[in-house]
């Protein structure tokens, strides 16, 4: 296994990471934005009114994304393993 090879491996491993966080992280981010928005224009200082929505929304994003999630580490594992068996 060559530079190239472990250069191109870790490459995809990353795009992988993206694909998979992205929406949730997306996500999160959306619903911590319009609950600051919320919280400026009610003046509602409340700390648990910025943690609860924010893990309700993302475990529902994790349920709702884990198909996608799931099949884009088993592509990358199978496309990792045929590789390693490859080499070996």
């Amino acid at each position: 296994m060559d530079e190239t090879s472990v250069l191109e491996i870790a490459r995809e491993a990353l795009k992988v990471v993206l694909l998979v966080s992205g929406p949730v992280m997306l996500i999160g981010v959306l619903v911590g934005l319009i609950i600051a928005l919320f919280q400026a224009l009610t003046t509602i200082q409340e700390i648990t009114l910025t943690f609860v929505p924010k893990i309700v929304v993302i475990f529902m994003t994790i349920v709702i994304f884990l198909p996608f999630m799931m099949t884009t580490v088993i592509e990358f594992s199978n496309t990792l393993f045929d590789q390693i068996a490859s080499n070996g």
